[in-house]
């Protein structure tokens, strides 16, 4: 299983076109076909007004909370969803119209954005307490964001230890192995399987 080790200076941060925030990109995975664009994107936003969120066809998405009051999501195709939460996940559709509310100030929130016809993702906010398991058997890639506290990855003892912000992407490279990772903290875990 290869392991990249991803830090803040690994991310790229942009403002926004509109000029009502900020996106931090973690990690961008190229289409396989070499087009422009991604098969899948993970990101933090920095949303400092009310505004419409961009469009994504073909695509699903997954927002959460990071930090702030909250938001209320509005869209054209679904009920409206509030997030309030901490790392509470709400999906929806790429191609739905969507715009954000600020409840109370500005938020930072998580963003997962996948193209449906490529990947199967399941996104999911843990605790991390001890130790934890992530086999190459059970997905192709892994992407593991410490969301709070400090982790190490054991056995591997190149690699630095995980601090706060820290993201790990996991390939399986279609070899067994497992990675674990020991320490205390909130982790996002996305577990991708290519269709």
């Amino acid at each position: 299983m290869k392991i990249r080790h991803l830090r803040a200076d690994d991310y790229k941060r942009m403002r926004w076109k509109n000029g009502g925030g900020w996106t931090t990109e973690l990690y961008s995975h190229p289409a396989p076909d070499g087009s422009e664009g991604f098969s899948w994107r993970v990101s933090i936003a920095e949303i400092e007004s009310d505004g419409a969120f961009s469009t994504f066809p073909q695509c699903d998405r997954w927002i959460a909370l990071l930090d702030g009051i909250g938001m209320r999501l509005e869209f054209d195709a679904a009920p409206p969803a509030v997030l309030d939460q901490r790392l509470h996940f709400v999906p929806f559709s790429g191609e739905w119209k969507a715009h954000g509310y600020l409840i109370d100030g500005p938020v930072r929130d998580f963003n997962l954005i996948a193209r449906r016809d490529l990947w199967h993702c399941e996104v999911r906010h843990r605790p991390l307490v001890g130790s934890m398991l992530f086999a190459a058997s059970t997905a192709d890639l892994w992407f593991i964001h410490l969301a709070a506290g400090s982790a190490r990855i054991e056995h591997h003892g190149e690699l630095p230890p995980m601090s706060a912000g820290d993201s790990l992407l996991l390939e399986t490279d279609n070899k067994p192995g497992s990675v674990v990772i020991d320490g205390g903290g909130e982790l996002v875990v996305i577990k991708l399987t290519a269709l």
